[in-house]
């Protein structure tokens, strides 16, 4: 597997970067370069920082996870309110930030929230491909145009949720915490490559394993759903940085808003 796109960053293979230049004197007065030790550009490398989402992040992630899928449940099961989806999603969301806040907090994975224009490119290119990919899977052509009543309700109960915030704290969850911790603690026993394929796999796992739990989708969707994990999570592997997988997924979601009001548009006019 190549390491990363071709989007100008420096090479993964690239151990680290190069010793600050600056001269300094010694106890005789005589000018030497500074020594220093070489700091990690690549959290795919290792490093300090990375080092830190290891097994004990994941267990963090995965009890957050299952006690806000507990919590949730319950609020949808007592709570008789046109609210109740909404407080459970939001509640399942604290679960994924929680441990992304954490992981931060213990160490920040070097080049991994760095942005570049090419992760722009990326996201229209990947998230409409995946769009397009989802119609074909759930032969969309042959079904109504999907719509919805276009309130401020739907606003905020779903085209909010769904377009800006869910995409965000999803990746951050699955394409980080998950993906960097699997990664890090595989890299050395079995090597890179092998490593990223396990992060990739388990990453996409889990995501798809968390929308069928949690209702949001028909198992029969999960091919779509699983090619979006698939395609955001490889991203991140090849290139080293988030951002890209955020928009991928951003745009991913936001077409399908914009079908919606479109065909909401349309069936009000007729």
């Amino acid at each position: 597997m190549q390491d990363q796109l071709s989007d100008g960053d420096p090479s993964p293979l690239a151990d680290a970067e190069a010793p600050d230049p600056a001269l300094e004197a010694d106890s005789g007065g005589k000018p030497h370069r500074r020594r220093g030790r070489r700091r990690r550009t690549d959290w795919r490398l290792g490093g300090t920082a990375v080092r830190t989402w290891n097994g004990g992040l994941l267990i963090v992630a995965l009890v957050s996870l299952g006690a806000a899928i507990f919590a949730g449940s319950l609020v949808t099961l007592l709570w008789r309110s046109p609210w109740a989806p909404l407080a459970s999603t939001a509640i399942l969301w604290v679960g994924m930030v929680a441990p992304v806040v954490i992981a931060f907090r213990w160490g920040r994975p070097a080049g991994l929230l760095r942005f570049r224009p090419a992760d722009l490119v990326y996201a229209l290119t990947l998230g409409l491909a995946l769009r397009v990919l989802d119609g074909w899977v759930t032969d969309a052509a042959s079904q109504p145009f999907p719509r919805a009543t276009l309130t401020p309700y739907w606003l905020w109960t779903d085209a909010v949720p769904a377009g800006l915030v869910g995409p965000v704290v999803e990746e951050f969850f699955f394409r980080t915490v998950i993906l960097v911790a699997v990664y890090s603690l595989l890299r050395r026993p079995v090597g890179r490559a092998s490593a990223a394929i396990a992060a990739v796999l388990v990453s996409t796992a889990s995501f798809i394993l968390i929308h069928v739990v949690d209702g949001s989708l028909p198992l029969s969707e999960s091919i779509s759903v699983g090619a979006v994990g698939l395609v955001c999570a490889t991203l991140v592997v090849l290139t080293g940085r988030i951002w890209g997988a955020v928009l991928v997924h951003l745009v991913y979601n936001v077409t399908m808003l914009l079908l919606i009001a479109a065909g909401s548009v349309v069936a009000t006019g007729q």
